[in-house]
């Protein structure tokens, strides 16, 4: 989409370029006029720059009702489980929030997750999580919210910067970077490293001779050029790699992935600003799967889940022909995803016996309009979308090994439709320190290959694939304020009423042991799934977000109350009234930083979740956790900063999730660390 538009540019004559000053940002397109409607958290860069892990996922989780389908993070967790979402809009593992990286989606072209160890939030200038749905000049997917990431501004990165951290369980924590100019523009290079001998997942009580600790290797690599085309066009180019490799705490848990991402955009802000955007992703996955005995004494292989490849496809173009106090956004924007699980299961005396491939394409092609309207102390925001969706080639094929002859050979019938997205606000500014604001949206998400086509163990327990899914929708409504009662002071609430019909759901339909379709031989003490269309997931509750800026020091707090309840019927009726999987209803985050002189810097931020199920059936009860962080920098010279950090200071048992057999699994334990930062 954007080659013609690059070609007319480098064409064009560069003589009015040598007569004015060009700057560069490397970002995109400002946020619409719209976006004073919206509930909207921001993340800086002195938070992402500071964070006790160094992990994106545990930065976002400042923001209120921020979750992952675990509590665990990208070092210990299932990349599987990894998905994002918010306002309690879950159930499984899938990404319900739209990820985005400079306008390009994050989530995984096959299962929807999102591979953390990709980000290193030091790269990073800047996040906006803008809650609610109907995100349509960004893209199809936001249910929840859009997470708006923009890579680190030329200032932010210019110059070399490197830094070395030893921590618990013999681990390391290492980046680099530089940052100069490149002609007009410029142009970063980073890099990330980590690894650590990690810890046993399950809980010291319950454990046997098969558990082992989990270790990790993980690295990513980011280059990012800028050049100006001319005074009021930039091209910005991207390109990144990640390579992440985990163990689950037993024999036969390894799990691999990888990908790369390449991406052009040209940004345009001269009289009819524009944004056109071309991207492709490439991803890798493995999986190995276990049983472990009653007594844990052993593990045994059940699956063996050794290549799935990925792709995504993709490309954006935005034009605001209005600007100024009236804003008009139209645009177009297409993805394609392609991928497919190549497995082995079936184990006897410790070799595959079967085969199987599963996967398919799908596409989304969609076209949207957005008009903004400021009118004094008035807002007005009204946009929507139109998307034509497919998909095809969906495929499930299993053979016995031996023989080679086929067992199952099923070509799924390929399906479309239309979906439309629209959201509509308005903010009022009541007083000079007072904003009201109300908005309602409407928001769709198609399944995933991963839940289309593939069926999926976590120890006992076995889920089926169902190719007839239909999409999710959501309607909402919410209406809240912003209030600055003094120059250094924000709070921020809004109430929400959320309801996701057709919500993709794990669904529980028998016990073991016993044959299941779809999955095979399920042992006893582990249940039997399907991943099945709900009638809907409503969630309503309220959100606080509050900060007080009072120079060297800074407090920020957010509070989240979701309740979020199951309307099932039919064949899951017994769902009718419950709470989704791993939705807490309350969550509470606070944080307290100090800046000194010379980089001086130093926090200390305290999270609380409640207690949430593990299971669809409110079975299996996951308790509260309060965990604290804190990080401290000592400059030692201009340059050179000797930096400590601890991570669950107090050694919290956080449980993440719990197995058929009652078995508890942990996340992150008491984590201490203590390294350089040096700054060229």
């Amino acid at each position: 989409m954007i080659c013609p538009a690059t070609l007319l540019l480098l064409l064009a004559p560069s003589a009015a370029a040598a007569q004015q000053e060009i700057v560069v940002t490397g970002r995109g397109l400002e946020a619409g006029l719209g976006s004073a409607a919206y509930d909207i958290s921001e993340i800086g860069r002195e938070r992402l720059a500071h964070s006790a892990s160094d992990r994106l996922e545990d930065v976002l989780r400042d923001v209120p009702g921020f979750q992952q389908f675990r509590r665990s993070d990208a070092r210990s967790a299932n990349p599987t489980s990894q998905g994002a979402t918010l306002r309690a809009l879950g159930g499984n593992a899938s990404s319900r929030a739209l990820l985005l990286l400079d306008g390009v989606p994050q989530t995984d072209p096959f299962g929807g997750w999102i591979a953390w160890p990709a980000y290193d939030p030091r790269r990073l200038g800047r996040i906006r999580v803008v809650r609610g749905g109907g995100s349509g000049a960004d893209g199809p997917g936001a249910l929840a919210g859009t997470i708006q990431m923009e890579s680190a501004l030329p200032s932010e990165t210019e110059g070399p910067a490197a830094g070395l951290l030893y921590g618990s369980r013999d681990s390391f924590d290492a980046y680099a970077s530089y940052g100069g100019r490149l002609g007009a523009g410029f142009v970063t290079l980073s890099g990330a490293y980590a690894r650590g001998d990690g810890f046993v997942p399950v809980v010291e009580r319950l454990r046997g001779p098969a558990d082992r600790p989990s270790p990790y290797r993980q690295a990513s690599l980011g280059l990012r050029a800028v050049t100006p085309l001319s005074p009021t066009v930039e091209l910005q180019a991207n390109l990144s790699a990640f390579s992440d490799d985990r163990a689950r705490g037993t024999a036969f848990s390894a799990i691999s992935n990888e990908g790369a991402d390449a991406s052009l955009r040209l940004v345009g802000r001269g009289r009819l600003p524009f944004s056109a955007l071309a991207y492709l992703q490439v991803r890798g996955f493995s999986n190995q799967f276990a049983s472990v005995n009653a007594a844990r004494t052993a593990a045994t292989e059940t699956l063996d889940q050794y290549n799935v490849p990925a792709t995504g496809l993709g490309a954006r173009l935005e034009v605001r022909p209005v600007t100024g106090r009236f804003e008009l956004r139209l645009g177009a924007d297409g993805r394609e995803t392609v991928g497919r699980t190549q497995e082995l299961f079936q184990f006897v005396a410790g070799a595959p016996t079967r085969g199987r491939i599963a996967g398919g394409r799908t596409d989304t092609l969609g076209a949207f309009a957005e008009a903004g309207l400021e009118t004094g102390l008035l807002t007005l925001t009204a946009g929507g979308r139109i998307d034509r969706w497919w998909i095809a080639n969906g495929i499930l094929k299993e053979r016995t090994l031996a023989t080679g002859a086929p067992l199952t050979a099923i070509a799924f019938p390929d399906r479309s439709g239309w979906e439309p997205t629209g959201r509509a606000g308005l903010a009022w500014r009541a007083l000079p320190a007072l904003t009201l604001r109300a908005a309602t949206y409407l928001g769709w998400r198609l399944p995933t290959l991963n839940e289309l086509y593939r069926p999926f163990r976590v120890g006992a327990d076995a889920t089926a694939a169902n190719a007839a899914l239909s999409p999710e929708r959501l309607r909402g409504i919410e209406a809240g304020l912003e209030l600055r009662p003094l120059r250094f002071v924000r709070l921020g609430i809004t109430l929400f009423d959320n309801r996701l019909t057709d919500a993709i759901a794990n669904v529980t339909m028998g016990q073991g042991p016993g044959n299941f379709p779809g999955v095979g031989f399920v042992a006893a003490g582990g249940a039997y799934r399907v991943r099945e269309n709900v009638d809907a997931i409503r969630s309503r509750g309220i959100e606080l977000d509050a900060g007080i800026d009072l120079g060297r020091f800074r407090l920020a707090a957010g509070y989240s109350l979701a309740d979020a309840r199951v309307r099932a019927s039919g064949a899951a009726a017994a769902l009718d009234g419950l709470r989704p999987a791993q939705t807490p209803r309350h969550s509470l985050t606070a944080s307290l930083a100090w800046q000194g002189a010379r980089g001086a810097y130093a926090s200390v931020a305290m999270r609380y979740v409640a207690a949430q199920y593990e299971d669809d059936l409110n079975r299996q009860r996951i308790p509260d956790a309060l965990t604290f962080d804190a990080v401290a920098d000592l400059p030692l010279t201009s340059h050179l900063a000797v930096e400590a950090r601890a991570e669950n200071l107090t050694d919290e048992e956080v449980i993440a999730g719990i197995s058929g057999a009652g078995i508890l699994e942990r996340a992150t334990p008491r984590t201490l660390w203590l390294g350089l930062r040096w700054r060229g």
